[in-house]
C-alpha cells in the first residue's frame, strides 16, 4: 500500500462509501494531520476510518466530512443554515448543560428540542 487512497480501498473493499474515498482523497491531496485537523478531529480517528475499524459511530464523522469538504448544510432551529460539522459540533457541547455563556444555554435548548439531536448514546 502506499498511500490512503491505497489503504482505504484495501480496507473496504467494494463497499468504500463514496465519503471515505473523499477523505482518503483529501489525504493523499495534503496529509493525514491536515485533514484531521481540518475537520477538527484527531488523526488516528481518521486513520482508523481509513482502515474500516473505527468503532465508533461513522454517521458521525460523515457529517463532519460532509460539512467540512462538501460545504453540506442543515437548518438550525436556533441559528439558520449551519455547516453539518458545526452542528455536529453543538451536539456534542449540548451533551451537559454549561451556563458558561447565553448561546451556550441558547443552543443547549435549541439542540435538544431539535430532531437532529444524537445524545452521546445515539451518535
Amino acid at each position: 500500500m502506499s498511500g490512503p487512497v491505497e489503504k482505504a480501498r484495501a480496507a473496504w473493499g467494494d463497499e468504500m462509501p463514496d465519503w471515505v474515498l473523499g477523505l482518503a482523497t483529501a489525504c493523499a491531496s495534503t496529509s493525514q494531520s491536515k485533514v484531521a485537523t481540518r475537520m477538527n478531529r484527531s488523526a488516528s480517528l481518521v486513520s482508523a476510518v481509513l482502515a474500516n475499524s473505527y468503532k465508533g459511530s461513522l454517521e458521525a464523522v460523515e457529517e463532519v466530512y460532509r460539512g467540512v469538504f462538501e460545504l453540506a448544510v442543515v437548518e438550525c432551529p436556533a441559528l439558520g443554515t449551519l455547516p453539518t460539522n458545526e452542528c455536529r459540533d453543538w451536539q456534542a457541547k449540548a451533551s451537559r448543560f454549561v451556563n458558561v455563556n447565553s448561546q451556550r444555554v441558547r443552543m443547549y435548548r435549541a439542540c435538544h428540542a431539535c430532531p437532529r439531536y444524537r445524545s452521546k448514546t445515539d451518535a
